[in-house]
Order: C-alpha cells, then sequence, then structure tokens
C-alpha cells in the first residue's frame, strides 16, 4: 500500500439495506456509476455483504456496502439477515431503501428502529418512483407510516441520484478525524523518532499500516518523521541536532526503547496511539487494571481484526498467553478469534485482548468496547498489555495525562 492509498479502515462506510429486490445494488450502481453489484429480479442474489471502496465526490474515499434482503427467503435466509445486521456495527451512514410498489413495511420498520438505536445517521429512500401513478401521495403515506422523511428516487434518473448524493454529503460525520493519530500532541516543526523494527515478521518491501499512517499524520501536521531500527537508535539521538518531541515505538521493542530514550522525551506506541484513534484510550487502560484479578482457569479472549499468517513467536497466539502466564503466575486459558466479525459470545471470559485494530474502522472498534462494557467484561489491546508486561505503562502513558492518571491511581 503507498502512502497516498486511503485504507479501507479510514473510509467512510455506507450502507444500503432493504428488502429484497428493493433495489438496493442499482441504487450502488447508479451511485457510482458502475455495475459494482449484481442486479436481478431473482431474489436472493445478493447474498453476503459487498464493500467496494472508491473516492465519491464531493465525500472522498469511501467504501459503499451492498447488502442481503431482510426479506431473503432462501434457505440461507436467516444468516444473511445476520450477517446483514452486521454490517451496522461498521457503518458510518445507512441508506434505508424501500420500494414504492410494496404495501407494507414491517421489515422496514424494524431495521430503521435497529439504525437509530445505532446512533448511526441515516437517509431514507424510497426507489422506483418513477413506476408508481401517484408519487407525491404514495411518498407521503409511506413516510408517515415509517415515521421519517423520505428521498424519492429512480435509479434511471441521473437528477435524483445527484439529490441523494447531495443529501449523503449533508449527513456526513464531520468529527471523525478529531484528532487523528498523533497530530495533537506534536507541532509544526516538530521531530518525531518512529521506532519500527524490521525482522522476519516485518512485511517485505512495506510498513504496516498504523506506521504508514502514523507518517502520514507527521507529515500532515507540518512535523519531521525521523524513521530508525531498535538497534539504532542510541546513534539516532547522537547525530540529532534538536530534541524530539516524541519516540513512537513497536510494541515489541518497547523495553529496549525504553531504555535507550532519554528520561526528559516522551515515549508510546503505535498500539497505544491507536487505542485512543480506534477507540477508547482510557477504557483499554481500565482493562489493564483489572488482569491482576485474573485467577486460575479464568478464560481470556484474544481478538484481531485481521488475519494474517502465523510465525512461530507470533504475539496473539504465543507470546500474549505467555506473559499473561508469567505476569498473573495463574493457569489462564486461551480462545483466538480474528477477522471482521467478533465472537459472538463474550460472557465466559474474563479479560479480552484486542489488536490494535488498524484494519478496523473506528465504529467497529467501538462497538467491540461497548460489547465488553455491556458484559462488564475488561478489555485490553496489545500496546497496553505489553507496556504493563514490561513495567513501563506509566511512562507510555505519559503523552496522555488523563490516562496515566486513571493507571496510576489507587
Amino acid at each position: 500500500m503507498s502512502l497516498n492509498s486511503t485504507p479501507t479502515s479510514n473510509r467512510l462506510h455506507i450502507a444500503f439495506l432493504g428488502k429484497t429486490n428493493s433495489g438496493k445494488s442499482s441504487m450502488i450502481n447508479a451511485v457510482t456509476g458502475q455495475n459494482i453489484a449484481i442486479v436481478s429480479s431473482v431474489e436472493g442474489t445478493t447474498t453476503d455483504p459487498v464493500y467496494k471502496s472508491m473516492e465519491l465526490l464531493p465525500l472522498g474515499p469511501v467504501t459503499m456496502i451492498d447488502t442481503a434482503g431482510l426479506s431473503d427467503s432462501s434457505i440461507l435466509g436467516e444468516l444473511r439477515k445476520e450477517k446483514t445486521l452486521d454490517v451496522l456495527n461498521k457503518s458510518d451512514i445507512a441508506v434505508l431503501v424501500l420500494d414504492a410498489s410494496e404495501k407494507e413495511f414491517k421489515e422496514e420498520k424494524k431495521l430503521l428502529q435497529i439504525i437509530q438505536d445505532k446512533g448511526i445517521p441515516v437517509i431514507g429512500v424510497i426507489n422506483k418512483i418513477d413506476l408508481i401513478e401517484k408519487a407525491v401521495e404514495t411518498k407521503s403515506i409511506i413516510e408517515k407510516d415509517l415515521g421519517i422523511e423520505l428521498l424519492p428516487v429512480s435509479t434511471f434518473d441521473k437528477k435524483s441520484i445527484q439529490k441523494f448524493k447531495s443529501t449523503l454529503s449533508k449527513i456526513t460525520p464531520t468529527d471523525d478525524d478529531k484528532f487523528k493519530i498523533v497530530g495533537d500532541l506534536i507541532s509544526p516543526g516538530d521531530l518525531v523518532v518512529l521506532v519500527v523494527p524490521i525482522d522476519k515478521s516485518a512485511p517485505k518491501g512495506r510498513l504496516i499500516l498504523p506506521q504508514q499512517q502514523t507518517i502520514r499524520d507527521i507529515l500532515e501536521s507540518d512535523a519531521m518523521a525521523i524513521i530508525t531500527k531498535e538497534i539504532e537508535l542510541r546513534d539516532t539521538f547522537n547525530k540529532l541536532s534538536a530534541k524530539p518531541k516524541l519516540v513512537i515505538t513497536d510494541s515489541q521493542a518497547f523495553l529496549k526503547v525504553a531504555a535507550d530514550t532519554p528520561r526528559e522525551i516522551l515515549m508510546t506506541s503505535f498500539s497505544i496511539l491507536f487505542a485512543r484513534y480506534k477507540g477508547d484510550l482510557n477504557t483499554l487502560v481500565s482493562g489493564a487494571k483489572q488482569i491482576s484479578k485474573l485467577k486460575d482457569n479464568d478464560e481470556v479472549l484474544i481478538a484481531e481484526g485481521c488475519t494474517h499468517h502465523r510465525q512461530s513467536d507470533d504475539i496473539g497466539t504465543v507470546k500474549i498467553p505467555r506473559w499473561l502466564r508469567q505476569l498473573t503466575g495463574k493457569k489462564l486459558k486461551f480462545t483466538h478469534v480474528s477477522g471482521t466479525e467478533f465472537t459472538k459470545d463474550i460472557t465466559k471470559y474474563s479479560l479480552i485482548v484486542h489488536c490494535g485494530g488498524c484494519m478496523l474502522n473506528q465504529r467497529a472498534m467501538l462497538h467491540r468496547l461497548s460489547i465488553a462494557s455491556q458484559y462488564d467484561i475488561p478489555i485490553v489491546n496489545y500496546g497496553i498489555l505489553i507496556a504493563h508486561v514490561h513495567g513501563i505503562l506509566d511512562r507510555a502513558l505519559e503523552p496522555f495525562p488523563l490516562a496515566k492518571m486513571l493507571w496510576t491511581k489507587d
């Protein structure tokens, strides 16, 4: 991935939802001007959610999500509905598509309530309006039934599609980059040293996503990024004529970087930065405080937002279980999940350890945190846990006074 490519996790996620054959796929094709989604009169044509990342003016980088119809009567209908509803946990905007020729909208009412309960901005669209004789009257009746304003659309009418895109841009959330990744911690002209180990787990020919995004954020903040390996950090400090404002390290090099970084220089990790960028840093720090309460035979869930090839010393399946057993002295049980779908039942776990979430968008990560909170299960991320294991979490949290106060408070 190049530095000027927008990762899927940073794109605005727009989900198109509705009953089977309401015209969701046709809407996406009309909005994007491409034949992205398969269109057919046969029910159940769209089975799993279909994702398409693109640039959509005036919104910029977006991911359009086409979903299976909630009235799918096929054998796999319930499973498809489940996947469709799961899409809402990562959607920034929901587009509820209704077929103007339908007579009742029970499914749409249920879906609308779910969308509103999740606090997702929603656009109601009454599709195929060109096929209705009394279009204005029909629209008014359906609006009264659902309780929301509907936008009349025909996928054959470019003006109605343009109006839809204009409406879409007006309800787009504007505070999703409230502090970006590191921009609020630095000023123009500051030096930031990034410690990037190059070992057998590092991807050939490229940096991993958190490193790329952090570099981009530093540059956009008009600061300067100095990239070095952990074995060259001391030499890097010696060659700099000015003191860096901040050192950011890969979590697995935490101990060496902490030892080599002068105490007056702030230090943290990519994973801790992403803990607050994607989720809620204070919640994850609170989770770390609960690790000492683990007991023998407690079950720990280790969750990752993506799938990758496992190394022999993989951090999630090997190192973290070993560190937790050593830290607590308890006989713990571990379950591992990976991918964009979170585990369904977390009630049996005493702790959740989550990756940095670089492949998840913010809404998806916050959803996972909310599930943990709902069941009062402590959750911590990799970077916070690793800093805690090495006894340097208080220092790694110094750039974030509130989080540090939470951690050091008895």
